[in-house]
């Protein structure tokens, strides 16, 4: 009824934009989808740059010289099952399941540090065979482009470790249930990342 006297009266109906600002779990979810795609394009710029200097070996050590493919297996299967632990994860705090919510980050911190154990027990090892990032075109990408992923998992596993702190001292607030949603997310989105890691580098370098 008053919307039909205030048109029949010539005046202005509130837009949306006059409505009042979005609520927070909208712009948190925005923002956060606007930080996941510039980190898949600056990895997208990672991806080109070793692919074109994926034969800039300056003489040096190859790809398929280095790479050790069961090492690299055991990785792969450490991120992958620390994805399924963390949708494990979600599923619990989705019923306010503590319990659940620890173990699953329990889970998802020891096999997401596992992987991290193995990347740095390989770069190690290449840089004391002389294969370091100042070597060669190439090696200096492939650092560049593992490295990157790699601290991107670190800052994850610390992420995880503050949220579990925000869970016991806070419970399932809704900022706490935001924060979660939002590390699910980049979890899952390094491990889209390293799919296609392994493939290009590990796989496809391994070959002459």
């Amino acid at each position: 009824m008053n919307v039909t006297v205030a048109v029949e009266a010539g005046e202005a109906l509130p837009s949306e934009s006059e409505a009042g600002p979005a609520p927070k779990r909208v712009v948190v979810a925005y923002g956060f989808w606007i930080f996941l795609l510039s980190d898949i394009v600056m990895f997208s710029v990672l991806f080109a740059g070793y692919a074109v200097l994926r034969h800039a070996t300056a003489g040096g050590p190859t790809g398929t010289e280095l790479f050790n493919q069961g090492r690299v297996a055991i990785e792969t299967v450490c991120l992958l099952a620390s994805s399924y632990t963390c949708g494990l994860m979600a599923l619990a705090v989705g019923s306010r399941n503590r319990f659940g919510t620890y173990v699953g980050a329990l889970l998802t911190f020891a096999l997401g540090a596992a992987f991290l154990a193995l990347e740095f027990r390989e770069f190690a090892d290449m840089i004391a065979h002389g294969a370091g990032p100042q070597r060669s075109a190439f090696l200096s990408s492939f650092f560049a482009l593992v490295g990157c992923h790699g601290v991107h998992v670190a800052a994850g596993l610390i992420w995880l470790a503050v949220m579990m702190a925000q869970v016991a001292l806070k419970g399932f607030r809704a900022p706490v249930l935001r924060r979660l949603q939002c590390f699910s997310l980049f979890w899952h989105a390094l491990d889209i990342v390293w799919v296609g890691l392994f493939t290009v580098v590990y796989l496809m370098g391994a070959t002459p």
